[in-house]
């Protein structure tokens, strides 16, 4: 602490000054509204001012700076006070605080990536730190700069596992560029929060996940300022004792207030109370700025040195054609980075780490952490992020996936041994509903690759897609079915097997690409003729090819996937279809909990196998000629 400089009384006084109008505006926001959660805001009043006025190193006209210290609200529902803050910057002009949570307004009821002040929306609990941990693992390895990452969390959050998730991964990569700061102040929304003001308890805990942590008094301008400027050799947990509804009279520390604003004629009052608490001092307060030390970083063009080296009549599974396109990738792009949460050598990820272990992270099997660090790590565009793990693995990260699309993140996440072809282990390491899950978000672009070509190709279509983009990948080896020179593109399907007197169009993906061309094969000699299709992308689905060939078998249509029947590729053909009159489609899917088994007697006992589609095939040209 030798080279604390403690700040003086003028400086302390601005701060404070600052602390209430922060609380002033908080108040004067949410009445206006109608709706927000003032008493959340209250308590963060001297940390927010602390930290924007003494503490972080940015510039205030330009909140996206490579170079800034970071920071994430956490506790989202706390946004009000934010912006405040960023009005007493001078970046927002204090009048459209009354704008709040207005339909159009940037400012929203929680933070999102819109304000140019926010890398990441939050207001799902618990997952502020995780994103703040990735943004800090790029500070410290692979910007190697000087920034800072902020992150501000509430007590009630402290009862996710995501957060002590994160917690772990800080520690165990020495985040010291990572301050948390707790706001221990006691209620949360129904209740109180389970340990309350006891904040020696959240102290052992945190230092039990390897942090210094320190407990001061959260409404303590001096104590802040001591505790934010010390030196570190671990990442800082700050555990401030506040109250709630701090500078509130009549909601300080009590029940019943959260997620409401003050009533007109009450919040007047208050705001006139705390108005005469402001000392006049000479003292302005400028943000410090920051140190120039992250360099550019270019994006664009994220492109394959070379077209895929596969032969025909090569087999490979898709999951280990997406590990050598991934490492192929990073070969001559510097900044593409890969996540795994401890299955690299069964998603084979790890043929990425041997050849670029800097650029590598191990998120060990805390999933939910591994989509939060890989928010955090896309962040202002500093690094092309994959992160990979089984695809129904994800299901458990579902609430930060949908959180990345609200975050507007540019994140690539691949999902190995999906369906029952995986075999033997059994249903709780199949999935199952992954395509369903990514199917239902809005930026969400979903890559379905059958062979090892496309696997490389999606990689690096996936690499310059913005948005969420999903890779599910398959456990079996299959044949090469494409030339290396054939062309790929988002949204694009491709017609892998036809006649020019096609009976029915046969839609699969993946293994089950591969087992509608053995029905093609089987059914040729039965002198039917089957067209197939490989749609590469279900998301966005090429409605014009299904429609058009389709049209040519009479628009008869059968789709067959290793998923579950809700949410996959045969609901997604339907929705394309839709409209179209004369259209029949007949779906094959896993219709419930598979079991263990050999691969080929799983498809087999669930129908998604070659017998099964020459069987769908027969029985749809036999009823159609019953119509008749």
């Amino acid at each position: 602490m030798e080279d604390y400089h403690k700040p003086d009384q003028q400086t302390v006084q601005a701060l404070r000054n600052i602390a209430t109008r922060l609380r002033i505006n908080s108040i004067k926001a949410t009445t206006a509204a109608g709706s927000g959660h003032p008493t959340s805001c209250c308590s963060v009043a001297e940390i927010m001012s602390v930290l924007f006025f003494h503490t972080m190193k940015y510039r205030p006209e330009d909140p996206r700076n490579p170079n800034n210290d970071r920071f994430i609200l956490s506790k989202g529902h706390a946004a009000p006070v934010l912006y405040a803050a960023w009005a007493e910057t001078g970046y927002l002009k204090e009048n459209e605080l009354l704008n709040l949570r207005k339909v159009d307004s940037i400012l929203e009821g929680h933070p999102v990536p819109k304000q140019q002040f926010v890398d990441v929306a939050t207001g799902s609990l618990g997952q502020g730190l995780g994103a703040a941990c990735g943004m800090a693992y790029t500070g410290k390895y692979f910007d190697k700069a000087s920034y800072r990452v902020f992150c501000l969390l509430g007590d009630g959050e402290m009862s996710e596992g995501s957060v002590w998730e994160a917690m772990a991964f800080a520690s165990y990569y020495q985040l010291d560029n990572l301050v948390a700061i707790l706001d221990i102040n006691r209620l949360a929304q129904s209740d109180p929060a389970p340990l309350q003001h006891h904040v020696e308890k959240y102290q052992r805990r945190c230092e039990a996940f390897g942090w210094h942590s320190i407990i001061v008094d959260g409404h303590s301008v001096e104590e802040l300022c001591k505790v934010l400027s010390q030196p570190r050799h671990q990442p800082l947990a700050v555990i401030a004792k506040t109250i709630k509804g701090k500078g509130i009279p009549a909601a300080e520390d009590k029940m019943g207030w959260h997620g409401k604003p003050l009533p007109k004629d009450m919040a007047d009052s208050v705001m006139k109370e705390l108005q005469s608490r402001i000392v006049s001092c000479n003292k302005r307060i400028y943000p410090a700025p920051p140190n120039e030390d992250a360099s550019p970083v270019s994006l664009r063009n994220i492109r394959m040195p070379s077209a895929p080296s596969y032969k025909p009549g090569d087999k490979i599974a898709t999951r280990k054609a997406y590990g050598m396109a991934l490492a192929k990738l990073g070969r001559y792009n510097d900044h593409v980075v890969a996540l795994d949460g401890d299955t690299k050598n069964s998603t084979f990820s790890e043929l990425f780490k041997n050849e670029h272990p800097n650029r590598y992270v191990e998120c060990y099997i805390a999933e939910q952490n591994m989509v939060s660090v890989a928010i955090g790590c896309a962040v202002r565009d500093r690094n092309v992020v994959f992160a990979s793990t089984f695809a129904t693995f994800f299901s458990r990260a579902y609430d930060q996936l949908r959180m990345a699309a609200i975050s507007e993140s540019n994140i690539n996440l691949c999902g190995s041994h999906c369906g029952v072809s995986i075999g033997e282990d059994g249903p709780s390491q199949m999935g199952l509903e992954d395509l369903a899950m990514f199917r239902a978000i809005p930026t969400a672009t979903v890559f379905y690759p059958s062979d090892g070509v496309s696997t490389e190709k999606a990689v690096e279509l996936a690499a310059n897609t913005k948005g969420l983009c999903f890779i599910r990948t398959s456990r079996p080896e299959n044949n090469i079915i494409y030339n290396c020179n054939e062309d790929f593109h988002v949204g694009q399907a491709k017609v892998v097997y036809k006649t020019n007197d096609d009976h029915v169009t046969v839609i699969g993906a993946g293994v089950t690409l591969h087992e509608a061309l053995a029905a093609a094969e089987q059914l040729k000699k039965e002198r039917i003729n089957i067209r197939v299709i490989d749609p590469f992308t279900i998301k966005p689905l090429d409605s014009k090819t299904i429609i058009d060939n389709a049209r040519a078998t009479r628009g008869r249509i059968i789709t067959v996937e290793d998923h579950y029947y809700e949410g996959g590729l045969g609901e997604a053909v339907c929705s394309a279809v839709v409209n179209e009159t004369g259209f029949t489609v007949q779906r094959l899917a896993v219709s419930q909990v598979p079991r263990s088994g050999k691969p080929n007697e799983l498809l087999r006992i669930f129908g998604i196998d070659r017998d099964a589609i020459t069987q769908a095939v027969r029985k749809m040209l036999s009823n159609s000629a019953n119509a008749k």
